[in-house]
């Protein structure tokens, strides 16, 4: 997958670096020609100096300037193709997209979140934690390897509905008698509300409190796939796992 956060930042500190040795080579150019035209005004007419050397180093000078000249192109054409990438993904915002992460925005009072276990485990519980990390739910999730749907209606473990907002999913598998631990992978699934960008990269908002990297993006689907979210967790009486779905 391609990390646009680092291409970004490389274009940046390319940019920069071209800028500041156009600017030095400025600074050079400028002494070197300030050295020659003095010593050309007071050199002896009876023992000219050789110019075979200023010749050269204007040469090289020359050579330089055309490849910082050609350095700065290059880094327009790709500060042009980042706006561009940025202009699209705005055909994002209203879509429902599942992203690499692990918090989870929720929206209406639903969230929905996929884990992928590498292998299969003894157990497996289900964590949702709010941003000052207070655990408000747990569950118990599918013990299989594989990739596993968990939806959630927004209920702590007493069954009071929790406000909109980023709630941070966590699982933690318990590996059977004598494996090592399992690798787990987590997405989650948000509607794109906005794009935005800066000197860093391309941000896609996920519903009002969650943003995450346009490189993130795995999969892209219709608005309505959201309203399938709420529907699934508004019809379960607290949380959804393929375990027990």
């Amino acid at each position: 997958m391609t990390d646009l956060t680092s291409i970004i930042n490389s274009v940046n500190t390319s940019a920069t670096k071209t800028g500041a040795a156009s600017q030095t080579l400025s600074a050079d150019m400028n002494t070197f020609l300030t050295m020659l035209t003095t010593q050309l005004q007071y050199q002896d007419p009876l023992d000219p100096m050789d110019a075979t050397e200023y010749t050269n180093q204007l040469v090289q000078y020359s050579n330089v300037e055309q490849a910082i000249q050609t350095n700065t192109k290059l880094d327009q054409l790709l500060s042009l193709s980042i706006h561009n990438l940025g202009v699209q993904a705005t055909g994002y915002v209203g879509q429902t997209v599942q992203v690499l992460g692990d918090v989870m925005p929720l929206a209406n009072g639903a969230a929905k979140a996929t884990y992928t276990l590498g292998q299969n485990v003894e157990s497996t519980s289900i964590l949702v934690k709010d941003l000052d990390g207070n655990t408000v739910y747990t569950t118990t999730g599918d013990t299989s390897s594989g990739t596993h749907d968990f939806v959630w209606n927004g209920k702590d473990n007493f069954g009071n509905q929790l406000p909109d907002g980023a709630y941070q999913i966590a699982i933690m598998p318990q590996a059977l008698s004598g494996q090592a631990a399992p690798t787990v992978t987590t997405t989650v699934y948000g509607k794109v509300t906005g794009v935005a960008s800066d000197e860093n990269g391309i941000y896609i908002g996920l519903g009002d409190a969650t943003t995450t990297t346009l490189d993130n993006i795995l999969t892209s689907r219709g608005s309505s796939y959201w309203d399938e979210i709420i529907a699934s967790a508004q019809g379960n009486g607290s949380a959804l796992n393929d375990e027990n779905a």
